[in-house]
Order: C-alpha cells, then sequence, then structure tokens
C-alpha cells in the first residue's frame, strides 16, 4: 500500500515543536487527508491545499502546496515518518530550507509535529464553557477597547508555562480594530477572532469568539506602552492572574505598539 493510501484520515496533533521549543498543541488540531487534499484544522484558520510525498527519498520528504487559507499560493516543505497509527511530520513554518532531521532548532523556522491517527476534530470538541465564566454582560458587549486597538509586535510568549524562543516572538505581530482581532508568527495565523471587554473587573476580561464558534476566556492589562494578556484554551476557565505554569494550558503575550 502506498504512503499516500495509508494517511487517508484524521490525524490528531499529539506534540508540537517550533523552532526548538516544545509547545502546546491546540485542542482539536488535526490534519485531515482525503486523496491528494489536506485540511489543516483547529491552528486558528482552516489551511488547505494538496499533499505530494517522495516516499523514495531518505528521509521520505513532502510539500504542502496551500490553495485555501492564510497561505494560498505558497508551499511548505517537510519531510515525514510513518510507522502504524503514528505519522512524524518536519516543515517549514517560516524557513525556506527543507529539514534534514526531525528535529528544530532556534531561528530555523521548522516544525515538527507528532500525528495519530484518531476520531476526526469534532469528537474531540472541549466541554461547555462553565456559567462562572460566561460571555460578557450586554453593558460591555459591544466595547471595542479603543486602548489596545491597532498594530502591535509580540514582545514576549509563553505557552502552558515555556517560553516561545526570541527567533520566534520577534516574527509575532497583532492587529485589532472594531472589535476583531488577528495574529500572526511570521505568516502563521495564530488567532483570528471577535472579542469583547469587561473593564469593570480586575484583571480586566476579554473574550474571543473563534471562526468555529468556539470561546476563549481570557484577561488584559496595559502596563504603560506594553499589553499584556493571558488566555485559557477554548473552552476552560479564563486565568485568574497573569502567571503562567506548565499544565495549566495558558498562553500568556506582551505586546508594544508597531514602531514605538
Amino acid at each position: 500500500m502506498a504512503d499516500l493510501d495509508k494517511l487517508q484520515g484524521t490525524w490528531n496533533v499529539a506534540a508540537l515543536e517550533v523552532d526548538g521549543q516544545a509547545m502546546a498543541a491546540p485542542p482539536g488540531a488535526c490534519i485531515v487527508i482525503e486523496g491528494a487534499r489536506f485540511q489543516s484544522l483547529g491552528m486558528g484558520a482552516v489551511y488547505a491545499g494538496t499533499i505530494e510525498l517522495n516516499a523514495r527519498k531518505r528521509p521520505r520528504q513532502f510539500d504542502l502546496l496551500f490553495t485555501e487559507g492564510p497561505e494560498q499560493g505558497n508551499r511548505s516543505l517537510g519531510i515525514y515518518g510513518l510507522s502504524g497509527d503514528e505519522w512524524k511530520i518536519c516543515l517549514t513554518v517560516t524557513g525556506k530550507t527543507r529539514p534534514e532531521k526531525f528535529s528544530t532548532a532556534p531561528g530555523g523556522g521548522h516544525a515538527l509535529e507528532i500525528l495519530r491517527r484518531g476520531p476526526a476534530a469534532q469528537a474531540r470538541e472541549v466541554p461547555e464553557q462553565p456559567a462562572a465564566a460566561a460571555a460578557p454582560t450586554p453593558s460591555t458587549a459591544n466595547d471595542p477597547a479603543p486602548e489596545i486597538e491597532g498594530e502591535w509586535r509580540m514582545t514576549a510568549c509563553h505557552a502552558d508555562g515555556d517560553p516561545v524562543p526570541d527567533a520566534v516572538v520577534r516574527t509575532g505581530r497583532r492587529v485589532a480594530r472594531n472589535g476583531e482581532t488577528t495574529s500572526w508568527f511570521g505568516k502563521q495565523l495564530l488567532l483570528h477572532a471577535r472579542y469583547t471587554v469587561d473593564r469593570s473587573v480586575d484583571p480586566h476580561a476579554i473574550d474571543y469568539t473563534l471562526n468555529d464558534g468556539r470561546r476563549q476566556f481570557g484577561i488584559w492589562q496595559l502596563e504603560g506602552a506594553t499589553l499584556h494578556i493571558c488566555f485559557a484554551a477554548p473552552g476552560k476557565p479564563r486565568p485568574a492572574d497573569f502567571t503562567v505554569r506548565r499544565g495549566q494550558g495558558h498562553t500568556f503575550t506582551s505586546w508594544t505598539r508597531s514602531g514605538e
């Protein structure tokens, strides 16, 4: 059986490493292969296109040609290993050169993923958010928080308690306007969501509504010219403070306005 036949179906992201830094895999993140088509789901946006395999190379190689989503028209170069229900891939994210081995290093622009065959992402939906962390009250539902709008560059990021490498952080940017926010690492979309805030609580609350309808709950604070945001995984309780510890599933980011 050819490797493409073996890859048919849904592969859930079990482990993720970017530029030498282990990161928490987003809940529901998966790659779906149907024929020569792929869809990458749960990574902030839907990425889709065609997959090309070269099983004669050692290590085996693959290319992802993006035909839909934020990376439309781009190509990602990678290597892969396939053993039963485990699919290991290492591919370019911001880098231009195909990886030679299954590891990443600071500044390399590569991502390493371990994927395992499993049910479709819909079967792994997170539970509903408890009532204690419900949606904002109507009085704040349309508040765009102009002080956190505009274009920002990332100055720090901690994912599940682990610091993201500086080489990756330097590529981070955020744009927020009219209650809608988008953030990237380089060309990699991290988040696109509608948001509302509640400044009546301390720390201030921010709620995201993702493209797939799931919600994420966070807190934010302006400290001089620096914006701090800490948010939980979709469907999980809102962080109580800006402390990020391993195993919580929280992400902490700091931003300063572009040009400052």
